[in-house]
């Protein structure tokens, strides 16, 4: 640490000079007199009075390093010490918070309002993993084609690798319950890599948040399982209903979209009649197995009434939906049914219908679907329609496909 810098030089240069002339004849006195002591006593005088000076003077500069060094450090220490106390005020609101969210709506209010500054970027993900499938929780639509490349990058980040191009600079923090790996946090940066003292404080938040998610999922098992169907799996209509009027609500005050499936096994009476209807519910189980297999662990999936299902697709648009329906369609007519040795082919009329601008109207909405369902019944079955006052989608080639 420089004790003076360049702008000193000439004021010192010319103290010097001052104190030489306005002493000189003292000085030249003391210099007599110190050689005159040398000459009697023989001892080294001035030369030992210039190494005492030259160490009071190294001694005096060294003390005032010494202090300013001190100094920087102590303001350092209390500069680190805010910043830890601000990680800890932070952390503490945001496990507040967290304890206070009972469901996953509240879980994502959380994340929004604390994690950004935790973090200190607005890049902020959260995974869930739900089956075999990432679902987002934050950071994302989900439906959106980013959910599955999030998915590839989280899987990446819980392998302990680096990400590629644009997610080089992307940390992934696993959210753990027990074990097990429930999802990941993940934190991209644009402008270098994350920071020593934000990795410290996004690693203390994620046990909080990954204990939140458990406590929800938890949560949401014990009520699901109350209200499902037995042979399906599938929630029962009831249930149904009072999950679309919060969906329906809650899209009107996001401006999100909705979308609605409601199909319907073709000729499942025929089924009946000939195997008997433990063949019908054995086909019945099975269809709700394989939506199982395809859907987000965030769609509702409902046994409607007998041998018709409803699915209902949150922040999800109408090209998306369809691709679902289609995806459902050929699930249930490409692969076979075995019964008593035999392979039975099953096939499914399938209606997609939206939700209009602010629309809460559960009944109307399931009715669009229901007419779009049946008019895939009157033209021979095993196709996807469109309620009529659906908006149009670019067409890629013709939703009905027969089974071979």
């Amino acid at each position: 640490m420089k004790i003076f810098g360049r702008q000193d030089l000439l004021p010192l240069v010319g103290l010097a000079a001052a104190i030489v002339v306005l002493f000189s004849a003292p000085i030249s006195r003391l210099f007599s007199f110190a050689r005159q002591v040398e000459e009697q006593s023989g001892l080294a005088l001035v030369p030992a009075l210039v190494m005492l000076a030259v160490v009071l003077i190294v001694h005096e500069v060294r003390k005032r390093y010494q202090a300013q060094t001190d100094a920087a450090v102590a303001a350092t220490m209390r500069r680190e010490a805010d910043i830890r106390t601000e990680e800890t005020e932070r952390l503490v609101s945001f496990g507040q918070a967290l304890g206070r969210s009972s469901d996953f709506d509240a879980i994502r209010v959380s994340i929004a309002r604390y994690l950004p500054a935790i973090a200190g970027t607005e890049r902020i993900w959260v995974l869930v993993r739900e089956g075999t499938q990432w679902e987002a929780l934050a950071g994302d639509t989900r439906g959106s084609e980013e959910t599955l490349r999030w998915g590839d990058l989280a899987e990446q980040l819980l392998a302990g690798q680096a990400g590629d191009g644009d997610d080089a600079h992307a940390v992934g923090f696993p959210l753990m319950a027990g074990s097990s790996a429930i999802g990941v946090l993940g934190v991209r940066m644009t402008d270098g890599p994350l920071l020593p003292e934000r990795r410290r404080a996004v690693e203390a938040a994620a046990p909080l948040l990954a204990l939140s998610i458990r406590h929800a999922q938890l949560a949401r098992e014990v009520r699901e399982n109350s209200v499902r169907d037995a042979l399906t799996g599938c929630f029962t209509r009831g249930h149904a209903m009072e999950v679309i009027d919060a969906e329906l609500r809650r899209a009107r005050r996001s401006q999100e979209p909705v979308s609605l499936i409601v199909f319907d096994v073709d000729r499942l009476k025929d089924v009946n009649d000939r195997h008997g209807h433990l063949c019908g519910d054995a086909v019945l189980a099975v269809i709700g197995k394989r939506m199982r297999e395809v859907l987000r662990g965030s769609d509702l999936k409902c046994r409607y009434s007998g041998e018709q299902f409803l699915v209902l697709l949150p922040e999800t648009p109408v090209p998306g939906a369809r691709r679902v329906a289609e995806t459902l369609r050929r699930e249930v007519a490409d692969r076979p049914v075995p019964w008593a040795g035999e392979d039975l082919r099953i096939t499914a009329s399938f209606g997609l219908a939206h939700a209009l601008p602010g629309e809460v109207n559960v009944q109307a909405l399931i009715a669009r679907a229901d007419h779009a369902q049946y008019r895939a019944k009157e033209e021979g079955g095993n196709c996807v329609r469109i309620a009529a006052d659906t908006t149009p989608v670019a067409a890629d080639g013709d939703s009905r496909h027969h089974a071979q």
